[in-house]
Parts: C-alpha cells; structure tokens; sequence
C-alpha cells in the first residue's frame, strides 16, 4: 500500500501538465508557465516548501468560483501531490487526502451527472456508469482514479477502505480501453503497482502487473523513469528476481534527468532507485 503514495505523487505531477490552475483567460498563460516551472524543477524540496502557497491560492479561488470543474480537479491533484512530499505519516495526510478525494468527486460531478456519488455506489452500479463513459470523460475519470487511490492509502488502515481498490483498477482499466497511450501510460503503471500489492495467493496477479509496467514503460519511451523505479520494487521485489530489480535501478541511476514535463519526476525516481539499490542486498 505504501507505493500507493509514491505512484499518485509521481502521476499526479504529471497530471498537472495537463490542467491550468489558473482559469480566466487573463492569467491562464502564467498558469501554464508555472505548472511547468514545477514539473521541469529539479528540487523537490523547493517544490515542497511552495506547495502550501499554492494550495491557499487555489482554495481562495474556489470560493469565488465553486463549480469550476477544472479548477476542482486542479485542487484535488495538487493536494495529492503536497500529501506526495511529506516525509513523515501524520494525521495531516489522511485530512488531506479526504480533501483531494471531495475535490476530486465534486469535479467529476460536476462534468457530468452520471458520476455523481460514485464512491456509494455499489460496485455493479458503479461498474455500469464507468462503462458508459467515452473519451471526453477521461480527464474526469483520472482524476477521480488518481484521488481516490491516495485516499485508500491514507485508510488503510480500513478494510472498507482497501475493498474499494477495485474501483480504481477499474477506473484506469476504462482510461486504458479509452485511449492506450493516456499521459503516455500512466494508467498502466498503476494497473501495474495495483495487480502487485498483493501476492498470487490473497489475489494479486504479479505476471499481469509485469506487462502492466513493461506497457507503461514502452509508452513513456522510456523517459519516465519512475515507472521503472516502480517495476523493481513492486514486481522484481516481490519476485525476488535481482537481476531484473538492479538493472531497472541502475538504469534510473545513470539516465538522464532532464526532460520536459517530467524532471522533478525523475528527480524523485533517482533518489528512490539509489535507496533500493542500498537496501537490495538485506532485501535478496
């Protein structure tokens, strides 16, 4: 469950690539430019001081505008990805991720009423209304997918909780059906982490969640390279296979990290895949 947490902060970054947080059209191009200020900046730890500054903007923003879905679903992704960079496990980060998973149901409601209340749904009714979604609901449903994931994670503690893993897989199984190469696969990396969580024998399905990752990875190019930090940890780790485990790891130690849109995403990945590498020998 835990990479749960690493997986949104990572695709939720990328997220915001795709959504301006700022929506009047006299300060959208600041929006842009800043959103890539944040994707492009190879600090997380400055990333991580501004987010809070960020967050009050856009909650003032909301009040005066609270059914913009676009700015709903900026709210709900940008506190996902401050959850992201805390360091520690607080009682902050589940009131957090309960904002991100309101935010992040108000706009896909918003978009349209059919998803409505679609975290009390039981599952065949909420399976018939993810099933009825179409391509111009996709941006809708990531967010919701993405939200929610973190907000699993954050109860984890509650098995009521972990049950509804199945809606997300479900989410980004339909993301995936709408368009395959969505933000270059993101949703196949967290069908990937989603298949791995668990062990073949209480449910997961490693092989699955192994072509998950090497989809995700083809799509991306190569250049996301959390999404080979992910593959080592979740399928190599759980596989005790070292060999597949060091060289995705080494891999992400000697890329490159600049890249458009995602450098503070790789930033991230290379600390992780350095920390895996140093603990693989008491792990194997």
């Amino acid at each position: 469950m835990l990479k749960i947490k690493v997986l949104c902060l990572c695709l939720i970054c990328i997220q915001l690539s795709g959504c301006g947080l700022f929506i009047s059209n006299v300060t959208q191009e600041f929006g842009d430019n800043l959103t890539q200020a944040l994707l492009n900046h190879n600090d997380p730890e400055t990333i991580a001081s501004a987010m809070p500054s960020f967050l009050l903007l856009l909650e003032t923003m909301l009040i005066n505008d609270p059914e913009n879905e676009a700015l709903l679903s900026s709210a709900s992704s940008m506190y996902g990805a401050y959850i992201g960079f805390l360091h520690k496990e607080t009682g902050r980060e589940r009131v957090l991720s309960n904002k991100a998973m309101a935010y992040a149901l108000r706009s896909v409601c918003i978009h349209h009423d059919s998803l409505c209340r679609l975290n009390e749904q039981q599952y065949d009714q909420f399976e018939q209304s993810i099933k009825q979604t179409d391509k111009d609901d996709i941006d809708a449903l990531y967010t919701l997918g993405t939200a929610w994931a973190l907000w699993i994670q954050k109860n984890k503690s509650d098995w009521n909780a972990i049950a509804q893993l199945a809606q997300v897989k479900a989410i980004m199984l339909r993301i995936t059906a709408l368009d395959k190469g969505y933000k270059k696969g993101n949703a196949f990396a967290y069908l990937g982490v989603l298949e791995t969580i668990l062990p073949p024998a209480l449910g997961g399905d490693p092989e699955r969640g192994k072509q998950y990752f090497e989809t995700a990875m083809a799509l991306s190019e190569g250049k996301n390279l959390m999404v080979k930090v992910l593959f080592a940890e979740q399928y190599a780790r759980m596989m005790f296979d070292r060999e597949l485990h060091d060289q995705l790891l080494h891999a992400v130690v000697n890329a490159t990290l600049e890249e458009p849109g995602l450098t503070l995403l790789n930033t991230l990945a290379q600390k992780q895949a350095k920390d895996l590498l140093t603990s693989a020998d008491d792990y194997f």
